[in-house]
């Protein structure tokens, strides 16, 4: 079964250990107001308009400009000679996905990486990960699974058997601010990771700082009093809000809602990790150790 990528990320440093090769599918059930990745929420292709490369040549008629905010494109997208147009969503075969990441294998034998799978949500195409992920294994390639959690347990704990390391985003504890902030409950979340837990050996929680929506003490010492029983969690990765995103929504015709929020420090960072090495945590800020 094809999958739905829209973009390889090489070299990677923050993806799971060594160098990595990072695939990000399109598809995601959370829609997070923060979201870095928002060209990944829609299953279906999109396209973007860079507006600082487009010279008005003319080839994209009114009709395909006008349709540029519903995530419509020209027929022909590599027509545009200046690259403007971009085609985000493109359709792989897993062997053929494969065969373009085992380029790669020399990086990740001699620095310890391998091949994260992350998006959007992988789980939103799990025949197509379990596929790719088994020819990597195959291959003895080291795989990560980078997922919201998002997803029913039987899809999860499928795909969490098949790969090396799990990559798993805690964002809030309390669910109605949960709600508010991603459009979903995270009961099923929660669940879904007490249960991982007890079935997978290696666990890296990722919890996303976001100034003024979860990075209050209430919230990060809940986080923390729910992972510390959990052994399989070998370590928690503080990743800072950044800005990125925000110039993704404007090409895509989206307002974005959090546009004065600022990243946290690396001084407040710190100070939130202690919240989670208190409690016998390894914590890193940044993805950095």
């Amino acid at each position: 079964m094809p999958g739905s990528i829209f973009n390889i990320q090489r070299y990677s440093l923050q993806d799971g250990p060594g160098l990595r090769s990072t695939v990000f599918m399109k598809g995601c059930p959370l829609a997070c107001k923060w979201c870095h990745n928002p060209e990944s929420q829609s299953a279906e292709t999109e396209f973007l308009r860079l507006e600082n490369r487009c010279m008005c040549c003319g080839r994209c008629t009114p009709e395909e400009l006008a349709g540029h905010a519903a995530g419509k494109g020209p027929a022909d997208v590599d027509a545009c000679p200046t690259g403007a147009m971009q085609q985000v969503g493109q359709a792989v075969e897993p062997a053929d996905l494969v065969r373009q990441l085992l380029r790669d294998r020399i990086f990740f034998d001699e620095s310890g990486g391998g091949v994260t799978f992350s998006g959007g949500e992988p789980l939103q195409q799990t025949a197509f990960l379990l596929d790719a992920l088994a020819r990597l294994r195959a291959e003895g390639v080291h795989t990560a699974l980078d997922t919201c959690g998002y997803a029913p347990w039987e899809r999860l704990e499928s795909a969490a058997r098949m790969a090396s390391l799990v990559l798993y985003d805690l964002k809030l504890m309390d669910p109605e601010r949960h709600r508010a902030a991603t459009g979903q409950s995270n009961r099923i979340i929660l669940d879904n990771l007490r249960a991982l837990a007890g079935v997978h050996p290696e666990l890296w929680i990722r919890v996303p700082v976001i100034p003024g929506l979860n990075d209050d003490l209430e919230n990060l010492q809940a986080t923390a009093d729910f992972l510390a029983p959990l052994a399989a969690v070998r370590r928690v990765d503080l990743l800072p809000y950044h800005r990125t995103g925000q110039a993704k929504f404007a090409r895509m015709g989206l307002a974005y809602a959090l546009p004065d929020l600022q990243p946290p420090t690396p001084q407040r960072l710190e100070a939130l990790a202690e919240v989670f090495r208190s409690r016998g945590l390894v914590t890193c800020t940044g993805g950095h150790p």
